[in-house]
């Protein structure tokens, strides 16, 4: 077996799981989403053993690098950091609601790395500025604070969705009361926000290593930077002003939005020294 069939298998299982979520949602069937709950921990076992299979290959080829080197291999990781909070926080708090959101934004990312002919899943050596130890810390870190933020994205979309009404009578009057809402975005942005920030540090340490300088206002740098600033302001705004609802889960959105701008908008739409992304 190698890592292509697991994580080709890991693509199909979380598209299943999106299924049995949204099936749950939209028949009021608790016992689907329980089945999708299931499902989505053995998409993310087999997107596990995808991962650490090419690992094992790029030692064989000679490489000997972690598989976070390239944009197929950082969609493959950013489904499975979503993929394990996302575990977690339905483990933790019995949120099943949530699933519904983020199964189906863990399928895209890896189903984009799996079909988009554009992205190339071969295994290649690393470029010299990516040949360090700082690599793994940088990666690890930056993708946990995009899980992060990805689940208090799915939260905050249900503030514009659920019904105003508490006698409402929809499928969307049964999703988590706004102080459940709230809380749950707060913790996630919170979670995100802080290994956002040692992400930055760490890849700051190691721009210094590879290029002699922290900081060179890089696309991606600076976009991070942007990014940091509007989830800094998210927290400001809930812990010094007191913000709560709507207001504040448009900001998180907006954090969200300025995440996949830097993810991919920065690769597709400017150069430079991440352009290797």
């Amino acid at each position: 077996m190698n890592s292509s069939l697991l994580l080709s298998a890991a693509t199909f299982i979380y598209a299943l799981a999106s299924v049995f979520y949204i099936g749950s949602f939209s028949f009021k069937k608790q016992t689907l989403a329980k089945l999708g709950f299931w499902v989505i921990i053995i998409g993310f076992i087999s997107n596990t053993g995808g991962i650490l299979l090419r690992w094992v290959e790029s030692y064989q080829m000679g490489y000997g690098h972690a598989p976070f080197s390239n944009m197929y291999e950082s969609l493959v990781f950013f489904s499975w950091t979503v993929a394990a909070l996302y575990i977690f926080v339905e483990f933790k708090y019995k949120e099943s609601i949530i699933g519904v959101f983020i199964s189906p934004l863990i399928f895209l990312a890896i189903a984009y790395a799996s079909f988009d002919p554009s992205i190339s899943s071969k295994i290649s050596p690393l470029i010299p500025a990516l040949k360090s130890n700082w690599l793994i810390a940088h990666v690890i870190t930056c993708f946990l604070g995009y899980a992060g933020f990805a689940l208090a994205f799915g939260f905050s979309f249900i503030y514009f969705i659920k019904p105003k009404d508490p006698n409402a009578t929809s499928i969307f009057a049964k999703l988590p009361d706004w102080d459940i809402i709230d809380e749950m975005t707060y913790q996630m942005i919170v979670f995100g926000f802080l290994f956002l920030t040692i992400g930055i540090i760490t890849g700051s340490v190691w721009a210094n290593s590879a290029w002699g300088k922290y900081w060179s206002w890089d696309p991606k740098e600076t976009w991070s930077l942007i990014t940091w600033f509007v989830y800094a302001i998210f927290l400001h705004l809930r812990l010094m002003r007191g913000w709560h609802g709507a207001k504040l889960a448009l900001v998180s959105i907006v954090g969200f939005a300025a995440v996949l701008f830097t993810y991919f908008g920065v690769n597709y739409l400017l150069s430079g020294l991440h352009s290797y992304g």
